[in-house]
């Protein structure tokens, strides 16, 4: 199986190389080799690596600076995986991992593949931009995988985020009334090439089990880096509303996706039972204390 992986430098895309499956040729390419943005260099490329299969990790990510950048949100993140749909052609498999900002969030049950997506935000419109562009032009066999609150242990999220900060001995706001599933980004990777070998296809949600608040995410790294003492002692954390914690950016309210049927057609692959998010959250912060 031949791969071609866009946006090599991201987490998702780091994730996807450190566990890709044996037999697999991966061809890795960051953005200057490779901007999905620009439609000749993707017919260029496609034509010239000749996949079997195309994961899109590049992606525009700044979820704030969106706002004021929707343009440039909406040439990597829609139009991009447009002009991929069209490169790969009939023989070629295309996977789109997207997002939950794809939709409003104001809900209070899971949400499920056919849910209604009207995303409150520039990135969540590129998003699903992204996703009609690659369900409307793909010739070929494509996916669509949504994930929710994605962290790895390195570059800058989350996680690396409220670990920099509580190191400092900052005092910590952390929003409250915010509702999803912290995804381990190799979690997520593995899942990706799982349906990539059960050629799943449509649309698919996957994150960990289990849900949390960005302050119950935050808590839960704290009382692990004290355990691995990765801090001295326990920072002080202090609940908030969204209203209290304003952003350029509307998040979801609600972001627990449900994950049914994605789970029911992996049953027997090495990505399952899902793994609870606080289990993987362990696992990637002694992979730091290791490294």
């Amino acid at each position: 199986m031949r791969v071609l992986l866009t946006g090599s430098g991201g987490q998702l895309a780091r994730a996807l190389q450190r566990t890709a499956p044996p037999g697999c040729t991966l061809v890795a390419l960051g953005r200057e080799r490779l901007d999905v943005s620009d439609r000749g260099e993707v017919v260029e490329c496609v034509a010239t690596v000749r996949p079997d299969v195309i994961i899109n990790a590049a992606a525009y990510t700044s979820v704030d600076l969106a706002e004021s950048e929707e343009a440039r949100a909406r040439a990597v993140n829609g139009a991009g995986p447009g002009y991929l749909a069209e490169a790969a052609g009939r023989a070629c498999r295309l996977v789109q991992p997207s997002t939950d900002y794809v939709f409003e969030g104001s809900g209070a049950t899971p949400l499920g593949t056919d849910a209604p997506t009207n995303p409150g935000s520039a990135y969540g419109r590129s998003k699903l931009e992204g996703e009609r562009a690659v369900a409307e032009r793909s010739n070929g066999p494509w996916m669509i995988v949504r994930t929710a609150w994605v962290y790895s242990g390195d570059g800058r999220n989350f996680l690396t985020s409220m670990l920099q900060q509580m190191g400092s001995g900052t005092s910590l706001r952390v929003v409250d009334d915010q509702l999803g599933t912290p995804t381990s980004a190799d979690s997520l990777a593995t899942a990706i090439w799982c349906m990539v070998e059960g050629e799943l296809g449509g649309i698919q949600h996957w994150t960990d089990d289990g849900t949390a608040t960005w302050c119950s995410f935050a808590r839960e790294i704290a009382r692990i880096g004290l355990e691995l003492g990765m801090l001295d002692s326990l920072p002080e954390i202090t609940g908030v509303s969204s209203s209290e914690r304003r952003t350029p950016a509307r998040r979801p309210g609600y972001a627990v996706l449900d994950k049914t049927e994605t789970w029911d057609r992996l049953e027997g692959t090495r990505c399952m039972p899902p793994v609870d998010w606080r289990e993987n959250l362990r696992r990637t912060m002694e992979g730091l204390t290791d490294a």
